[in-house]
């Protein structure tokens, strides 16, 4: 094998300089000796089988075993048991409020903080998250309970006969929306577990970040829509399905003047009272300890100034009402749902773990360990299935549960442990202390909560700045999930992110390359004023791979910016021709004659004799007076084209064909020839059996500069006659 030489050495100014020495490489000549067989070394190590794999699959499949044997219980447990308490006092008035989200009574709320929490300490990757109930996950649960279980299946005539108007049977209609939302929950986890077992942690890339910030920020205002008639203590019927938003709002408007003003009062007096406790945090959440937990202090207040004050008797002020004490007995689904909420349930586990995923790697980034998006979704499943049998409703990370877990200490699971365990005790022992509680104050914990959701209208301004089409990904996010609910929403969404990236493959950057002197880089012509074009040499790069979509555009580009165009070489050619047998029907000797680059070269005739063929020949135009003389000019002046494909992450069979049909095209005939380099591609081009008739293995090249050298040293045969005939 030749011998390549490499010397480093440092300059004068301590900058670092590499010179090579090599043959130019080909792929002929480099998958001869190096590449070995992908598919035997693939088979074979997925096939082999070892201890350390088991273990490592059990470490995998429960993640608690990797880190609880080595658990420093003098390091770590103070931290996590007091992260824990803190963690618990936000969740369980969030697990109250959120149940409200989800259309299911409180207590339900409760159960979603305990069984999925307990079950992610051991099957999660992450230490800092705080699994539980989530506002947005609530509301898309909560839309799907109403339009199954509406109101108006449940309006029952009163028993006596008279001529009272219809009532809703409340009960029956919470107990079937407890149904959809279990059911809906169970299905969310089979997916997520599905997804999980076959790789498919990838699919929140779909889920691009200004998508997700426009759909949270879109989930934001519908929860808060649905928690004003709340606030003011209005009744209106909960609506779901497109244009929900709108007629909640007109139906809150049209009752304003039904507002109960205690309620309103209470609601109001709780509300600001958070906000000011949520900035002190903020402002001074380097010198506080522990968070101030404003939640708890207004849950503990108000159900005492309720129950003081009998605000539900005397003054109307719907309350949380029963909380049954204990927990529930677990219990098989209502199967015969799972048509009804299937769509959904793919919308809800997508959501949730885009949700969770996306806080799990930014805690593992700042702390400096590692989360596996796949197991994630395994955990997730199995919280999600598992408690769905203990009347659960799906559940991901929260953030603002999160921060409070990760600022006040908190180093493992062991925090949502403990935190999970306050709220058992809570349920089994003290539940029916809430029973007194104002949903105007849950109502207002949760508007408070999203205050941080709404601030990502900020990003509106900040993409107009760096980039329109993420701009446009979230407006159409927020507007499509604000006014067709968030299920049509976000398919809306998505389905725009992926035209947003057909659009962007279709319309690709292209430019022709030039060499920076003195270096092995190649840089855009039109952008760089230090490179210059090889004589006869065309470099052509495009940004983007090449399929179905954007072949045509890829010719197209190419023909426009190397000048190069077959249908118009064959029309030059076809003109030289004819001028040819016009002078060929006069009997006077013929000159032909080519000009290329100022200088006229004599083309030989047929008939000279070989020693005229070795130089010898004479000057004659003396020789006759009617000599004619035919001067043509070169059809192109340039003899190779490079394309570089390092961009390309793939090309498929339309791609490949169209690139061949111009290798194949009059272009090559002309004197035109094409050379390729690339590298990633290379087994799709086999697969598509892109290397037969004129194309060869020896046409690609690993660097650009390899494929200019060679076009410089082997300058095409087709070119070098167009120069001579």
């Amino acid at each position: 094998m030749e011998q390549q030489e490499v010397e480093v050495r440092e300059d004068s100014e301590s900058q670092l300089i590499y010179r090579i020495e090599r043959p130019v490489y080909d792929e002929t000549f480099i998958r001869t000796p190096f590449k070995k067989p992908q598919l035997i070394a693939h088979l074979v190590l997925f096939h082999r089988c070892s201890s350390h794999k088991a273990k490592a699959a059990l470490l995998s499949f429960l993640p608690i075993l990797s880190w609880l044997p080595s658990y420093p219980v003098k390091q770590y447990l103070f931290s996590d048991v007091v992260s824990g308490l803190s963690t618990a006092v936000v969740q369980l008035p969030q697990g109250l409020a959120y149940a409200l989200l989800a259309a299911v009574p409180p207590v339900y709320g409760l159960y979603s903080s305990f069984y999925p929490v307990l079950l992610y300490t051991f099957f999660g990757t992450s230490r800092h998250v705080s699994i539980g109930t989530f506002a947005v996950i609530s509301l898309m649960i909560g839309s799907v309970a109403v339009r199954e279980a509406p109101d108006s299946m449940f309006y029952v005539l009163p028993a006596n006969g008279s001529n009272a108007s219809a009532f809703v049977d409340e009960e029956a209609r919470d107990a079937r929306r407890v149904q959809v939302a279990v059911v809906l929950t169970s299905l969310v986890g089979i997916i997520q577990v599905l997804l999980g077992v076959l790789r498919f942690g990838f699919v929140a890339i779909y889920l691009t970040e200004p998508l997700v910030r426009g759909f949270t920020t879109a989930a934001s205002m519908h929860v808060v829509i649905s928690q004003l008639k709340y606030l003011l203590g209005v009744k209106t019927q909960r609506f779901g399905g497109p244009l929900s938003a709108v007629y909640s709002v007109k139906a809150v408007l049209s009752g304003i003047t039904n507002t109960n003003v205690v309620t309103f009062i209470l609601g109001l007096v709780c509300l600001v009272f958070l906000f000011v406790i949520k900035d002190l945090n903020e402002r001074f959440k380097k010198k506080l300890p522990v968070p101030i937990p404003g939640e708890i202090i207004v849950v503990i207040v108000s159900t005492g100034v309720s129950y003081g004050m009998s605000l539900s008797a005397d003054y109307k002020v719907d309350v949380v009402g029963d909380i049954p004490t204990g927990l529930s007995a677990p219990a098989v689904q209502n199967f015969s749902l799972f048509p009804n909420v299937i769509t959904d349930s793919f919308a809800v586990a997508i959501v949730g773990f885009s949700m969770d995923i996306s806080l799990a790697k930014i805690f593992a980034l700042k702390h400096g360990y590692a989360v596996d998006g796949n197991q994630e979704l395994i955990a997730l499943g199995l919280c999600n299935f598992i408690s769905s049998f203990f009347q659960t409703f799906a559940i991901t990370s929260s953030m603002s549960r999160s921060l409070v877990q990760e600022s006040t200490g908190g180093k493992t699971q062991i925090a949502g442990l403990v935190a999970s365990l306050v709220v058992l005790l809570v349920v089994v022992a003290i539940g029916f202390v809430f029973q007194p509680l104002p949903q105007t104050v849950l109502a207002a914990i949760v508007m408070v909560n999203l205050m941080g959701m709404f601030r990502q209208f900020r990003d509106i301004f900040t993409l107009w700045r760096t980039s329109k089409i993420e701009l446009a990904i979230w407006l159409v996010a927020f507007v499509a999930s604000v006014l067709l609910g968030l299920d049509y929403g976000l398919l809306v969404a998505i389905a725009f992110a992926i035209l947003t990236v057909i659009y962007r493959t279709q319309s690709p950057r292209s430019a022709v390359l030039g060499h920076v002197n003195g270096t092995a880089l190649y840089c855009d012509v039109d952008e760089y004023e230090e490179v210059t074009e090889y004589e006869g040499i065309k470099i052509f790069h495009c940004n983007s791979s090449i399929y179905f979509a954007n072949s045509d555009l890829y010719v197209n580009a190419l023909k426009e910016k190397t000048g190069i165009s077959p249908e118009q070489l064959q029309a030059a050619q076809k003109a030289q021709r004819k001028q040819k047998k016009v002078n060929s029907k006069n009997n006077s000797p013929l000159k032909i004659c080519v000009r290329k680059q100022g200088v006229t070269h004599e083309v030989l005739p047929q008939n000279v004799t070989e020693e005229q063929k070795n130089g010898q020949l004479q000057d004659r135009h003396d020789e006759s007076d009617t000599e004619e003389a035919i001067f043509l000019e070169p059809l192109t002046s340039v003899h190779s084209i490079i394309l570089d494909w390092t961009s390309a992450n793939f090309i498929d069979s339309v791609g490949a064909k169209v690139i061949k049909q111009v290798c194949n095209s009059q272009v090559s005939r002309h004197g035109v020839f094409s050379l390729f380099m690339c590298w990633a591609l290379l087994a799709e081009l086999d697969a598509l059996q892109f290397f037969t008739g004129v194309m060869s293995t020896d046409m690609m090249f690993p660097t650009v500069h390899d494929a200019v050298l060679h076009c410089q040293k082997f300058r095409p045969a087709a070119a070098k006659n167009n120069d001579t005939t």
